[in-house]
């Protein structure tokens, strides 16, 4: 039931389906390049026992990757980033964990960086089976230059020094 003036229009149904389907994408990447991706199966959510098993991966990666370098992890205040276990499986895996600053979305750099690249170049174009977004996402991936990251990762930093400056207060672009 819902409280409308008599004249409003009615609310409109929207249903979801497989044209209005998102596919989910986890992305790894530092100053240098991606380290690791993970698109979640259809009708699968992101749970802790679920991102436990992806930070098990990255490790193994970066482990083979970069063997003298301890990871430093930022992700966002998501429940499967702050549960208990979660934070056990961090410690054990021996990730150091930035706080995620209060001051809002801007300082996520996959969010203000990466994947606004990449929607910005994909846009338009429409997907029909879940591989042809993977078809579509690592060769543009793979043409990222070194600049690029470095780039995402310049911007982390004078966000947060921005919300610092404001003692905390959101930051806004």
């Amino acid at each position: 039931m819902q409280y409308r003036h008599t004249s409003s229009p009615c609310p409109k149904n929207i249903q979801n389906n497989a044209v209005c389907r998102q596919d989910f994408l986890t992305v790894f990447w530092d100053s240098q390049k991606v380290y690791m991706t993970e698109f979640l199966e259809a009708g699968n959510t992101v749970n802790s026992a679920r991102y436990i098993e992806t930070i098990k991966n990255l490790r193994r990666r970066v482990c083979r990757v970069r063997r003298s370098i301890s990871p430093i992890l930022l992700h966002d205040n998501a429940r499967p980033h702050t549960a208990r276990a979660t934070i056990d499986a961090l410690e054990t895996l021996k990730f150091e964990v930035l706080s995620h600053l209060p001051c809002g979305p801007d300082l996520a750099p996959s969010d203000f960086h990466f994947f606004s690249h990449l929607k910005r170049d994909l846009k338009g174009t429409h997907f029909t089976p879940d591989d042809e977004v993977k078809q579509a996402v690592t060769p543009w991936i793979k043409q990222r230059t070194p600049e690029f990251f470095i780039d995402g990762m310049r911007k982390l930093v004078l966000g947060w020094e921005k919300c610092i400056e404001r003692q905390g207060d959101y930051v806004e672009k």
